[in-house]
């Protein structure tokens, strides 16, 4: 496959949803909220084809851990505790595994149950092995004693030397798509969600969170107690451990980091309450109680992941400037879009994405204004043509309803899903007008909040609640979901400030000294702009001017070097190869990684080099980019033949 750009989306225990906290952040305490209609309704089955259970026969509806965290053999162990819905009776429950050991199987009694670990799927170890439990149809709680494998490949363990503060170990967990089941016997699909629970022990002087209620400060005994009363999705579930500080942006919401991090991460995060009061009055109440960040080792996979209640986040996108807090707005947007009402399975991931980055541009809008959010915009959809021109205009994948059986899921999240879903829902929003389409889209969020939902769902809605049957057919809804490549009535952004940007680009191509371009209020995203439109075939003397005059190379600005290092790489530009080394031992964020091992190894002496890089930078990659990179480096082939050379 050629290199693409990745970006990286019931019953309550006891009580009813009504019961639940759900109000707005900005109301004063903390009172139940009413429960919404559509939670009342039978929960639709939808068949997922990366998952083993069966939650059509019995459904988990709350889990409860109690784990010990074991950094010296790499392992999680302890019990799930699975409060089960079993409506028809059915005698089996059957949970999503991967590389778990189970030591025994218990049913809510005590008595010890009759379990079965099934074989892999030839040709597709991603799914792992399923648990089938025997149960009796009155069975109410599953417990299942168990360890993890120390290569699980949600589990991220780094060394003190990995860290910021190089005196403690890190732990974090990445379960998003399917990585779930790797620590915890689950049904791991979209289409469950369940409340849960969990103790946590971890060595002394460490803090454990979790995608729940957090502490903000280290507990006495290395025990930690977490609730998360809202439903919500396997791939949702979420631990880190580690030397952690807290620091908080108002009452409802802070910053967690290692203590060197801590400083600069609660500076750059200063606009996140601004940007919650800006969600709020778009698309309605923030339904999680609090919205805190934790950033993480630069090792972490993605830009950032939305755990409710505590988003994981890269520290490259900490640029001393607040430029890169789009990402931000972003997950700060999944807590409606993806959290609240989630896709049903993974073919539908862009009603994940592709909501959510609509979202963010539209909180982006309100926080720095529409040009702002328009140059974002615009970037979003040149990596969008980038991708389908490296997909293929007519492949499949280029769809936003995907078919992803046999493949894992991991393969549909390119920028189809984020940029192609932004630009259908702006194109809604053009075809009906703004005011028309903010009311339909908050009484989306409200319909079919705290549900799992397919594409067909979806459309089923909009033609109800937004679309006549002429504005169906004049937009192409079905075209824009269902089809592939891009629709030609996208309504594309325009931007002056790129306009400018791109006028003096031309002229540094066509003789004027760098030193004499008009860069000196440009923002992150012209310096992108810029960026991306240079040629391919630049000569090193050029790149050389460019880099006396801005000192490329050395930035500070993750993206901005990303770009850059693209350029160099292109041009054999050596004197941006120590630094692009660093940068690769550095950072693991998937995001800068495949273009830029894509662009070494497309010549004999870059993978080369590229390898010896990636020899030293692997063991500190999450298996998520590990997986990538080797596919693209063939690293196991690549391996055997220079260790027999």
């Amino acid at each position: 496959m050629p290199p693409i750009r990745w970006n990286v989306e019931a019953r309550i225990r006891g009580a009813a949803l009504a019961a639940l906290c759900l109000v707005p952040l900005l109301a004063a305490g903390c009172a139940p909220a009413e429960e919404p209609e559509a939670t009342r309704e039978a929960a639709a089955v939808v068949d997922d084809p990366h998952s083993f259970s069966r939650p059509g026969e019995v459904r988990v509806t709350h889990l409860a851990l109690d784990l010990t965290v074991d950094f010296d053999a790499r392992t999680l162990s302890g019990r799930a505790s699975l409060t089960v819905d079993n409506p028809a009776g059915a005698s089996e429950l059957v949970l999503d595994t991967r590389g778990l050991e189970i030591a025994a199987v218990a049913l809510g009694d005590g008595a010890a149950a009759i379990f079965t670990l099934g074989d892999e799927v030839e040709g597709q170890p991603f799914l792992g092995r399923p648990l089938t439990v025997e149960i009796a149809p009155g069975t109410e709680v599953v417990h299942v004693d168990y360890t993890t494998s120390p290569g699980a490949a949600a589990l991220q363990w780094l060394d003190p030397a990995q860290t910021a503060g190089g005196e403690r170990p890190f732990l974090f967990t990445q379960s998003q798509a399917i990585l779930a089941r790797t620590w915890v016997p689950c049904q791991d699909t979209p289409g469950v969600r369940m409340t849960y629970e969990a103790t946590v022990h971890v060595p002394e002087g460490l803090m454990a969170v979790m995608s729940a209620e957090n502490p903000t400060a280290d507990q006495a005994g290395g025990v930690y107690r977490f609730e998360m009363p809202q439903p919500v999705p396997s791939y949702l579930l979420a631990l880190a451990v580690g030397e952690i500080g807290f620091e908080s942006l108002g009452r409802v919401s802070g910053v967690y980091a290692e203590p060197p991090t801590l400083p600069a991460a609660a500076w750059e995060l200063a606009d996140t309450p601004q940007m919650i009061d800006a969600a709020e009055r778009l698309y309605g109440p923030y339904q999680w109680g609090r919205y805190d960040v934790l950033f993480l080792p630069p090792s972490f996979p993605f830009g950032g992941m939305e755990n409710p209640r505590l988003t994981f986040a890269t520290p490259t996108i900490l640029a001393g400037d607040r430029s890169l807090v789009a990402l931000i707005a972003h997950e700060l947007a999944h807590s409606w879009s993806g959290n609240v009402v989630t896709n049903a399975n993974w073919n539908d991931f862009w009603l994940n994405e592709g909501f959510t980055t609509y979202f963010e541009g539209r909180i982006m809008e309100a926080i720095y204004g529409e040009e702002y959010a328009e140059m974002l915009a615009a970037l979003g959809l040149e990596q969008l043509r980038d991708t389908v021109e490296e997909i293929g205009a007519d492949s499949p994948d280029t769809r936003l309803h995907l078919d992803l059986a046999g493949r894992d899921p991991d393969a549909g999240m390119t920028d189809v899903a984020y940029e192609k879903g932004r630009f259908f829902l702006r194109t809604l929003e053009q075809a009906v007008g703004r005011e028309r389409w903010d009311a339909f889209l908050r009484g989306y969020f409200d319909r079919f909040a705290f549900r799992s939902i397919t594409s067909a769902e979806f459309l089923d809605h909009l033609r109800a609640e937004l679309l006549s049957p002429e504005e169906a057919e004049r937009v192409g809804v079905e075209r824009w979901v269902y089809e592939p490549g891009l629709p030609d009535n996208l309504a594309a952004p325009e931007s002056a400030r790129f306009a400018a940007v791109d006028a003096e680009r031309q002229a540094w191509l066509e003789g004027r000294p760098a030193t004499d371009l008009a860069t000196a209020d440009w923002t992150t995203h012209e310096w992108l702009r810029f960026l991306r439109g240079l040629p391919d075939d630049l000569p090193q003397a050029r790149l050389a001017e460019l880099d006396r005059a801005f000192d490329l190379t050395a930035s500070g600005n993750s993206e901005i070097q990303a770009e850059w290092f693209g350029h160099a790489v292109a041009a054999g530009y050596r004197p941006a190869y120590t630094a692009l080394e660093e940068f690769l031992l550095r950072v693991g964020r998937r995001k800068f990684l495949v273009p830029l091992y894509g662009a070494l190894a497309a010549t004999p002496e870059g993978k080369e080099w590229a390898l010896e890089v990636y020899e030293r930078a692997r063991p500190g990659y999450h298996a998520v980019s590990r997986g990538t990179v080797d596919d693209l480096l063939g690293w196991g082939e690549e391996t055997m033949a220079r260790s027999t050379a």
